[in-house]
């Protein structure tokens, strides 16, 4: 087994889980459980579909989903490459009928259905290069093969030919679910690609979607992809740059300090207030003092207002002492009125 196969190899990795939510976007559009075949198309070669298609049927058979990878290109095929597993017999010799010695090929699908080291995940090469791909593809047979495949699993992927090139994806639109296109960023032009679509629209296919491939990325960026639970390249850089021992110390530090700045800001609330409350006591101290000593004040007017001779007096009680000589004061001048 290659180490294309990403999302077997490293599952954790920003690729796998990149195929993981394609998978789960493709899951959201089988809404009523109708979608069982996807078709992996391209514009040109190069592209990158069989990597595509070969990783999105690992991702979905980790799901539970027990899934089968047709190698449609019977004029190029290299899904047995990527899985390791013998090239014949395959959809050639079993849509034929002839095997790879050019005789009479078996009729049990099982003989051409080929298991991986991948749970759940099993695999029909494309066979010997036949002279008549596309005839094979339009062959009651074919038909046949779907509906049998349907019955026995959950999935069906096929690996298809670029569109741009032959017709043999154009036919398969015809009959899977739905098309993913595969492009390669900077390298498909846009007119093939409209091309394509419009294609395989005209023959009546369904398109799901369209998969930038090969996009550049530099390594900062890669970095900071959406990794967890794994030992990345950026995981490693963090641990010989600083040990988890000193990233824990600068942390403590980074905490003391702003504790410690927060407290010095509360003991400098806290003395501005002792000291206003201070001039404040001594302001009314002052007031109490002097209307005690004032001549002006009848000694009545004394007798009824009860001075505490407390260091401490409240200014709320200073207030009330002002209220009662404001009040004598009126009084008096109403009499000499």
């Amino acid at each position: 087994m290659r180490k294309e196969l990403v999302a077997h190899q490293e599952p954790k990795s920003p690729i796998s889980e990149i195929f993981r939510t394609l998978r789960t976007n493709i899951q959201f559009m089988n809404t009523k459980g109708k979608l069982k075949s996807i078709l992996i198309t391209s514009t040109l070669p190069g592209e990158g579909k069989s990597w595509i298609s070969s990783n999105l049927a690992v991702t979905f058979a980790q799901a539970g989903k027990k899934v089968v990878l047709i190698d449609a290109d019977m004029r190029k095929g290299r899904v047995y490459s990527i899985f390791g597993v013998s090239p014949k017999p395959g959809l050639s010799n079993y849509l034929s009928g002839v095997d790879s010695n050019t005789e009479e090929a078996s009729n049990d699908l099982a003989d051409y259905i080929q298991e991986t080291e991948i749970e759940n995940l099993y695999v029909i090469t494309a066979g010997n290069v036949p002279p008549n791909p596309s005839e094979l593809l339009v062959s009651e047979q074919m038909i046949n093969l779907m509906e049998r495949l349907k019955s026995l699993c959950d999935i069906i992927i096929f690996d298809g030919t670029p569109s741009q090139l032959v017709t043999d994806s154009l036919i398969l639109a015809r009959i899977v679910d739905t098309t993913v296109i595969v492009t390669a960023s900077k390298a498909t032009k846009k007119e093939d690609l409209k091309r394509v679509i419009k294609n395989i629209r005209n023959v009546g296919g369904r398109i799901a979607g369209v998969i930038v491939n090969k996009v550049t990325i530099d390594a900062k960026k890669y970095e900071q992809s959406y990794y967890y639970g794994s030992t990345s390249f950026s995981e490693n850089k963090a641990h010989t740059s600083r040990s988890p021992k000193k990233a824990g110390q600068e942390m403590y530090n980074r905490v003391s300090n702003m504790m410690e700045k927060r407290e010095n800001v509360a003991r400098k609330e806290m003395n501005q207030s002792q000291n206003n409350r201070v001039q404040n006591d001594q302001k009314t101290k002052s007031v109490i003092e002097n209307e005690e000593t004032n001549n002006d004040i009848p000694k009545a007017l004394k007798r009824n207002i009860k001075i505490e001779n407390s260091e401490e007096v409240s200014l709320d009680k200073t207030t009330e002492i002002l209220n009662q000589i404001n009040q004598y004061l009126d009084e008096e001048k109403k009499k000499l009125k």
